[in-house]
Order: C-alpha cells, then structure tokens, then sequence
C-alpha cells in the first residue's frame, strides 16, 4: 500500500492512483473536472476551529499535529474508509490538500496518522 500526499493544485498523474481531497473546504480556481478527484472527504479535515487557530503557522505545528490526532481518533471510521480504498484497489492513493506549504499542512499529519494506525494495527 502506497499513500502519497500532494497538492491538489499540481497536474494529476496517473501514478497517483486514487485521489482523495481531505480538506473541508473545496479549494479556490479548481474545476472539479481538472482536479481529478475520487472522493472528497471534508469531514475528515480539521475542525474549523482547530483550522482557524493553526492559520498555517509553522511556529502551531507541533501543537496542531497533537490536536488534530486527537480529532483523528473519533473520526476512525473514515480513516478506515482511506486505508479499505487503498488496500481494495491495489493502486496507490494521494492524499490531496489545498495549502502552499508542503511541510505544515493536515494532509501531513493524516498521512502518519494513517501510517501508525497500519504499523500497529494491521
């Protein structure tokens, strides 16, 4: 099983496999035919609050990280959705995200999240 992160503004590729938006919003100047998306899961995003307080600051990211793995942990059925499309297929899934940057950003930590939850649990 192969997870790649990317952003959703850059050019599908057929390596990318399954594509997945996982931010709540849907992002500014994409067409949802040019975007390429299999499934959008906003609810899986950071809660607007958690969204709003992090504001894409580098300095938050360790604090963010913590707070949304905690959101993760109640949102466990849509995790497994991720990881039933991925193993289901047989093709690589990309996570998808809206954010400039490529370090700080929930597509991040949802891509670790995802891969603790496979290394102790599957």
């Amino acid at each position: 099983m192969n997870i790649k992160i990317k952003r959703v503004y850059d050019e599908p590729m057929e390596e990318d496999g399954i594509r997945i938006l996982v931010d709540r919003i849907w992002p500014r100047g994409v067409s949802k035919s040019s975007a390429r998306i299999d499934l959008w899961l906003k609810d899986i995003a950071p809660s607007h609050e958690l969204r709003r307080w992090f504001n894409h600051d580098p300095n938050k990211w360790i604090e963010f990280r913590q707070r949304y793995f905690n959101e993760l942990d109640s949102k466990r059925e849509l995790v497994e959705l991720i990881i039933a499309k991925c193993k289901g297929s047989g093709k690589n899934l990309t996570l998808l995200y809206g954010a400039r940057d490529k370090e700080h950003n929930n597509a991040v930590v949802l891509k670790e999240y995802i891969d603790r939850l496979i290394l102790y649990t599957f």
